[in-house]
């Protein structure tokens, strides 16, 4: 079955990696313009952190020359295979089956020491919403599954089988920033004594029952299937690493262009370009330093983009997505690494923690968690 695919913020996200005024004149949008053909970042080498259906990686392709190269990864084997038939007709196109998290490994593989720009379109993709079968949607009967690389890890039935109460409660408080989490928890651990759960549609009206307010135009289980998709794909940990990755990888004048759906993954993307943009904290300010002494920014924050009234009419998915985008200086990484720039870098790169009431096999399998930054906001509802 074929879903349609319409990738949020295109141009702008595009305009953010190869035009050299982006942001810096008033605004963060620029127009998207013809550039000079003799600009070196034409013949650059950039990343797709997210391929899904190619979109955001065919229009930058239209715009690069015939030296470029554009490195996709994605953990959807759908998404994949599209990227690999793209391959077969563009040279400039490598193909990773992979998380954005593996960047260094993959890159270095790949003889490739830096690149010009990498972009991130965060979340579940419009197809993978749309199909049952993956089981992200509570609005359509399928497996309960949300995985984004179907080839391993554990189901969310798998996980809500065997987790506790209070793992569950933790989880769907921290992701999906519910504040019924530990009724909802409870009722799941109600429901599996006597009979598993299997499908979406099951653990909707299962969380349905147990929330007692309903924010309005939001189903009472977006929060719910929002943070068990994070929580068994890991998706702020590998952010968390993909943001360090980025700042080690890119070349000076090297774009990041990231955009995010809910508040968690947004936060972690601001405060990341906020703490390497001004590495400086207050306490060193205090200290008897010149301002020659302090450390130098290793990025320059180009602003934040919204979906117009335009794009939002033509795919409401877009109404809660942000794009952020910086540029990397000529400064060098500080010696003492840049984890203090990444919120949650520590706790993405710590050993996994398992329940102890889980078998050993599901143990293995269990997704590690991250603590993330308290919440300042609503999740989104959004989606690429």
């Amino acid at each position: 079955m074929e879903f349609e695919h319409r990738p949020v913020l295109l141009a702008p996200t595009v305009d953010a990696l190869l035009q050299p005024h982006f942001g810096r004149r008033g605004g963060a949008r620029a127009a998207s313009a013809q550039a000079d053909e003799a600009d070196p970042r034409l013949a650059g080498i950039y990343v797709d952190g997210t391929f899904g259906r190619g979109g955001h990686t065919r229009e930058l392709l239209s715009r690069l020359g015939p030296q470029a190269r554009v490195v996709v990864f994605d953990k959807d084997p759908v998404a994949i295979g599209v990227a690999r038939e793209l391959a077969a007709k563009d040279a400039r196109v490598t193909v990773v089956h992979d998380g954005f998290a593996t960047m260094p490994q993959a890159l270095a593989d790949l003889g490739i020491g830096q690149i010009d720009g990498v972009m991130l379109d965060l979340g579940v993709s419009s197809p993978q919403l749309d199909d049952a079968g993956r089981g992200f949607s509570f609005m359509r009967e399928g497996p309960l599954d949300m995985r984004m690389d179907t080839t391993r890890g554990p189901t969310v039935a798998e996980w809500l089988a065997q987790a506790s109460v209070d793992e569950m409660r933790e989880v769907i408080a921290d992701y999906g920033e519910e504040r019924f989490a530990f009724q909802i928890a409870k009722t799941i651990a109600v429901r599996r004594a006597t009979a598993p759960l299997h499908t979406t549609l099951e653990l909707a009206e299962l969380v349905a029952g147990a929330v007692r307010t309903r924010e309005k135009g939001q189903h009472p289980a977006t929060r719910t299937f929002q943070a068990l998709r994070i929580y068994i794909n890991r998706e702020l940990e590998e952010l968390a690493r993909a943001l360090a990755a980025a700042l080690e990888l890119l070349a000076p004048k090297g774009r990041l262009a990231v955009i995010s759906f809910h508040s968690l993954e947004d936060r972690m993307v601001k405060q990341c370009i906020a703490a390497a943009a001004r590495p400086s904290s207050e306490t060193m300010r205090r200290m008897p330093l010149r301002e020659d002494e302090l450390p130098p920014a290793i990025m320059h924050a180009l602003g934040r983009v919204l979906a117009d009234d335009e794009e939002v009419a033509g795919n409401p998915r877009s109404r809660s997505a942000v794009l952020r985008v910086a540029e990397r200086t000529d400064a060098p990484l500080p010696e003492g690494g840049i984890a203090a720039f990444v919120p949650g870098l520590m706790q993405a790169t710590a050993p996994a923690k398992t329940s102890t009431k889980a078998s050993t096999k599901a143990q293995a399998k269990t997704p590690a968690k991250a603590k993330i930054p308290a919440p300042t906001r609503g999740a989104g509802k959004g989606r690429r």
